[in-house]
């Protein structure tokens, strides 16, 4: 049997993944942005919530998102809270093995003032706002919120197995749906490993699961012993997501690791650390990027051991002179060290001036000791909030303490004060993999964007390597040299997925071709993209502009025999009439004014401030209940007997309302997007398509750089293509068919998209198509064709169908935007893929020679 994860990863589950739509209840109330995977993450769930499948996991329910260090286990955790209340789950318990984590947690969840914390600054579902509550016991817990329990797993194992006044026992879990949460979850695991439940935490957490058949488990961890047999029998049926390090560095969420090997002893590796830190800072400021790196010191076994190094630490600043800067000047042979003095230098900050700042940044109230259990409270606090802007830390001194449950964006250096290893013919011992674990905590993104619609989550300089914005890209890990060491430790990082060996590495140069660069089109040439911008909706003035289109809304009155009321959404499917059942209209402005105002009032979605933002033309909350073009203009239907129509109450009126309103907000919401895609602009060629040295994996496919097939063809703008085999594939289709464009065009240019040209579609999402067609029709110069293209591999054909989506819109569109006395028409075709070649030329035939 494949694992629960691997039942998702064929075409089909690919597509039917694609058409599950995250619920309002998840999106709206989220505060951060969520990533694709992050949907992915939730659309599983939700799936295996809804549908039947072979596999799917039996009552009660038991999960594992094995996800990633950094990747947001917490905003998952957080979204699924929000959809299980939706379903009628009122009671969470939240467990971990540490207390620093509760703490950090707790934060995410229960405090708006902190940076970190998870939710908008009101949580409604379903039109009611909801609170999270955090209680001590589920007796307190009350239905109309979501109650929360935090503890330890050793203290609930603790307070399970033996009962005292006001602690937790097995009795509070009966009767009770309970949605249980376990993060670390790795360490749930003795039992297991051992082969015996009994006394066990682990038993512990699946006697509370199985006593309701209803009741769920969900566990995260960045951490799962694939090798272990007992631990593959145990989740085979239970990991839901496996989204690991390799797959997160991957997908350009991490920082980039580099190792800075060096012959220096520890006081010249801290200066070291320290001059790259000043650059960053500088370069940061430059660039107007709000940054404040942080550089963590690492012993390697004592707590003693960790505040000597923070005395020496601070008599180092106190005694840091222009000699010591001058002698890293003019010994270290790390290129980017060399790269920071030579900005200080174009920027005329002297070795005087560095030392000054150095000593200014790290005064002794800007380090922190992790290791001070005195004051763990409070350096609890700092450590989780060191990205904040009213956070002075600069210097954390650590010894073990930071390995897990540690969420850190702006540490970019970490310096090894120790050399001595542990490794045993040539494996990692157990210091150095802990070594690894802390560097992949740190590897977590700073994030940051210079150009307007730069994504500002994900790393932007993988193929410009000589762009000094790089090294904001990137997480240092200073030691002394040692080859050995250095080998196990390399071994450990790419074991984790976190690290790609520089020596699989090789560097490309990806030049224009000389011909191309003397050319008018490249001289004189623009391109056209768009940028994000926020959505202007001056131009709504009504309910039909935003596409609500149903003037009527059915609600059936509850009967003579005490029912409930219910509350038909399908607008388009009346209730059918029965031979005692009729029908009446009322009109929105029929009802009385104060039952329409407090059903408003009860939703914060029509809170005036924020109804403003979808309808800029309403002045007052009373043109919204007045005016035809909005509520005024709606009508609730209803249904029941002929005595029950007659007397139509206030109450029955408020919630009809309550159902209208929240029809009217999830339309309002699917149709309104926060950004969308400007209007094409023009940039000069010249300066959007360089020179530039990408980096790629040596042997790999991208390493094949098809000169064979580019390098002498004046269509193709660079000397060499590396792409990827779906790209490849393309230009050598394009090649054959260019002698057909040849007859018809002029100034046949094909340039390989590396990451310059981003456009936007109406949503505002970014798109960076793989190349861009250029050509000039031979019977009117004056028009230019601009098409984009973008080659994609079967297994992404699903998940990324709304770029082709955009991209038939483009084509549909056909734009031709005039450009001093010239004229280009912007267009694009669908994927080209391999397997559907024919279609895709077909495509850019119509395209071309129409």
């Amino acid at each position: 049997m494949a694992f629960l994860h691997e039942i998702f990863n064929n075409p089909f589950a690919h597509k039917a993944l694609a058409e599950v739509d995250l619920p309002n209840g998840i999106t709206d109330n989220l505060r951060f942005g969520i990533r694709p995977y992050q949907e992915e993450a939730f659309r599983r769930y939700l799936y295996t919530e809804r549908e039947d499948f072979e596999g799917k996991p039996g009552k009660p329910l038991h999960l594992l998102y094995n996800m990633a260090t950094g990747s947001g286990k917490t905003l998952i955790m957080g979204g699924l809270m929000l959809h299980l209340y939706e379903k009628g789950y009122r009671n969470f318990l939240f467990f971990v093995n540490s207390n620093n984590i509760i703490q950090k947690t707790k934060d995410n969840f229960l405090n708006p003032q902190t940076s970190k914390y998870l939710f908008r600054d009101k949580i409604v579902i379903n039109g009611k706002e909801v609170f999270l509550k955090q209680i001590d016991n589920f007796d307190e817990s009350d239905h109309e919120n979501i109650n929360i329990k935090f503890t330890t797993i050793q203290q609930l194992h603790i307070d399970l197995n033996n009962s005292k006044e006001n602690s937790v026992t097995y009795e509070d879990f009966q009767d009770k749906k309970i949605v249980l949460i376990a993060d670390e979850a790795h360490h749930l695991n003795s039992g297991t490993k051992s082969g015996n439940l009994f006394g066990s935490w682990e038993e512990t957490v699946l006697q509370i699961l199985h006593q309701d058949f209803e009741n769920i488990l969900l566990e995260f961890t960045a951490t799962l012993d694939y090798e272990s047999r007992e631990i593959t029998g145990k989740y085979k049926d239970k990991v839901i997501y496996k989204y690991d390090l390799a797959q997160f560095r991957n997908d350009k969420f991490s920082k980039e690791i580099n190792l800075v090997r060096s012959l220096y002893d520890e006081k010249e590796r801290i200066i070291q650390a320290l001059i790259l830190n000043l650059y960053r800072q500088e370069l940061a400021t430059i660039h107007h990027i709000n940054l404040k790196p942080v550089i963590l010191f690492k012993a390697k076994k004592t707590i003693r051991e960790s505040e000597q190094n923070k005395e020496n630490f601070h008599k180092l600043i106190e005694d840091l002179s222009e000699a010591m800067v001058d002698k890293i000047r003019k010994t270290s042979a790390v290129p980017v060290v060399q790269k920071a003095f030579e900005f200080f230098e174009a920027r005329n900050i002297s070795e005087s001036e560095i030392v000054k700042r150095i000593q200014v940044y790290f005064r002794e109230e800007n380090c922190l000791s992790a290791n001070n259990d005195s004051e763990a409270e409070k350096n609890q606090i700092l450590l989780n909030t060191l990205e904040d802007e009213n956070n002075p830390i600069r210097a954390v001194f650590a010894v073990h303490k930071l390995n897990e449950g540690w969420d850190v964006l702006n540490l970019f250096d970490i310096v090894r004060l120790y050399e001595d290893r542990d490794g045993k013919e040539g494996n990692p011992g157990k210091t150095t993999l802990s070594e690894a674990q802390l560097i992949g905590r740190g590897a977590r993104y700073y994030p940051f964007a210079v150009k307007e619609g730069d994504d500002k989550f994900v790393r932007k300089y993988d193929n410009d390597i000589s762009n000094d914005l790089k090294i904001l890209e990137e997480l240092y890990y200073h030691t002394k040299e040692d080859s050995r060491y250095i080998s196990e430790l390399k071994k450990a990082l790419v074991d984790s997925g976190i690290y790609e060996d520089e020596a699989n590495l090789e560097t490309k140069q990806l030049k224009l071709k000389a011909a191309f660069k003397a050319s008018e089109f490249y001289k004189k040439g623009v391109v056209f993209s768009n940028k994000k911008i926020p959505k202007n909706l001056t131009h709504i003035k009504s309910f039909k502009d935003l596409g609500i289109s149903k003037p009527k809304f059915s609600y059936q009155l509850s009967s003579g025999s005490g029912k409930t009321s219910n509350v038909f959404f399908e607008l388009e499917k009346p209730v059918p009439l029965d031979d005692g059942i009729r029908s009446e209209g009322v009109r929105i402005q029929d009802i009385q004014k104060h039952v329409v105002r407090y059903a408003l009032s009860r939703n914060p979605f029509y809170y005036f401030d924020n109804l403003s933002r979808y309808f800029p033309n309403i002045t007052s909350i009373w043109d919204f209940i007045e005016d035809e073009k909005y509520l005024g203009g709606m009508e609730i239907i209803f249904y029941g007997t002929r005595s029950r129509l007659q007397e139509i109450s206030h109450f029955d009126c408020l919630q009809a309302l309550n159902g209208l309103l929240q029809n009217i907000e999830a339309d309002i919401k699917h149709n309104t997007p926060d950004y969308e895609g400007s209007a094409f602009r023009a940039q000069p060629l010249h300066q959007v398509f360089r020179d530039k040295e990408i980096r790629v994996t040596k042997g790999s496919e991208r390493a094949e750089g098809q000169e064979y097939l580019v390098s002498g063809e004046a269509w193709y703008a660079y000397n060499a293509n590396y792409g990827t085999i779906e790209e490849k594939r393309f230009v050598e289709l394009f090649s054959r068919r260019f002698k057909g464009l040849n007859q018809k065009f002029q100034n046949i240019h094909l340039i390989r998209n590396e990451r310059e040209i981003k456009i936007f579609d109406k949503l505002g999402r970014a798109f960076e198509p793989d190349f861009i067609l250029f050509c000039s029709q031979k019977k009117d110069k004056q028009l230019t064709y601009q098409v984009f293209i973008e080659p994609k591999g079967t297994h992404l054909l699903d998940y990324d169908r709304w770029k082709e989506d955009f991209l038939r819109e483009m084509g549909g569109k056909k734009k031709t935007i005039t450009f001093h006395t010239d004229q280009y028409l912007i267009t694009a075709v669908p994927f080209y893929n391999h397997e559907t070649e024919k279609e895709f030329e077909r495509a850019l035939d119509e395209t071309l020679m129409n």
